[in-house]
């Protein structure tokens, strides 16, 4: 089959479509034929050779996808003919990939695989971050970097919860966007976000893919017993923490991945997904595709991820 390899540590160039041998199934694994896969930072972090694939994936990228099942455990409720979308370890670039089938989840109706393959790692992510972080309804979300790919899905996933919704994203036009989805605030990352969350009162819950770079401002931004997850390093993975800061306000700091998670973990939040967003999908929770690009321009797709002006996901189509 064909799969998209990473010959070399580095820029897109590294990326290239080779051919290669389809893992071997194992007793609970179901293969699937390919017709799109989702493109996430974590997939430019192991280009750059920064976020190596955990023991037993595939060497190539791709975290999430979505086709047709060509084969299924007996023991699962999967069929071969069966369309389905995945929670992968890595191997969604390309044309199949094998995976446990807890991890699978049917397309929803009245959605393309190529919008399915756009939610799966976002939803899974939102859901396993909002629930570490116990947040309730009636709650404030602050949601950074809200025009991204886990930005737009916190963004309907939290209302659908009843929160209130924070976003901050680059631009006005970005930042009027996330209204559009259903944020009660926008603000201007390029602006002094951290006084605008202030004004608004704070927030009780923060999803903040930034990293070092926020790391003061978000924990002044929390309310008493506010919650701050860390859940990307985009802007740096060291900075100073004023405890007295913290201590003030009964804040929690914790830091989540999902990646790297054991199968049993990454089932249950596949599961969680399933009861939680499924039923919402498209009406409530809508698939945000900014960009499609055939496997073999995967090095165009991450460029594109890389320039800042994607709104939503880039998708691979195979």
């Amino acid at each position: 089959m064909k799969a998209t390899l990473v010959t070399s540590p580095g820029d897109p160039g590294a990326l290239s479509l080779a051919d290669v041998e389809m893992p071997a199934p194992g007793p609970h694994d179901a293969v699937m034929r390919i017709t799109a896969a989702g493109v996430n930072r974590a997939d430019i972090l192991q280009r750059q050779g920064r976020y190596p694939a955990p023991p037993g994936a595939p060497s190539w990228p791709g975290l999430e996808a979505a086709g047709t099942l060509d084969s299924a455990p007996a023991s699962s409720p999967w069929r071969a003919g069966d369309r389905a979308c995945a929670l992968l370890p890595g191997g969604g670039y390309a044309e199949r990939a094998v995976v446990d089938a807890s991890l699978l989840l049917p397309v929803p109706d009245g959605v393309s695989d190529v919008e399915a393959a756009s939610l799966v790692e976002a939803c899974c992510t939102v859901v396993s971050n909002l629930d570490a972080a116990d947040a309730r309804a009636g709650e404030t979300l602050l949601v950074h970097g809200g025009s991204g790919g886990v930005g737009t899905a916190a963004i309907q996933i939290a209302k659908a919860r009843g929160m209130r919704v924070i976003a901050t994203a680059g631009g006005a036009e970005r930042a009027r966007r996330c209204l559009e989805l259903g944020a009660d605030v926008a603000l201007d990352h390029r602006e002094d976000w951290a006084a605008g969350v202030a004004e608004q009162g704070g927030a009780d819950v923060i999803l903040d893919v930034v990293g070092a770079a926020y790391l003061g401002a978000n924990v002044r931004a929390l309310r008493t017993g506010g919650r701050l997850v860390v859940i990307g390093l985009q802007k740096g993975a060291r900075a100073e923490l004023d405890l007295g800061a913290l201590l003030a306000r009964r804040a929690t700091v914790m830091g989540t991945t999902l990646r790297a998670r054991p199968l049993a973990e990454r089932a249950a939040i596949v599961a969680r997904v399933r009861e939680e967003v499924w039923p919402l999908v498209p009406a409530r929770v809508r698939p945000v595709v900014h960009a499609t690009f055939p496997l073999e321009r995967a090095a165009d797709a991450h460029r594109a991820l890389e320039s800042g002006e994607v709104f939503g996901k880039v998708v691979l189509t195979v």
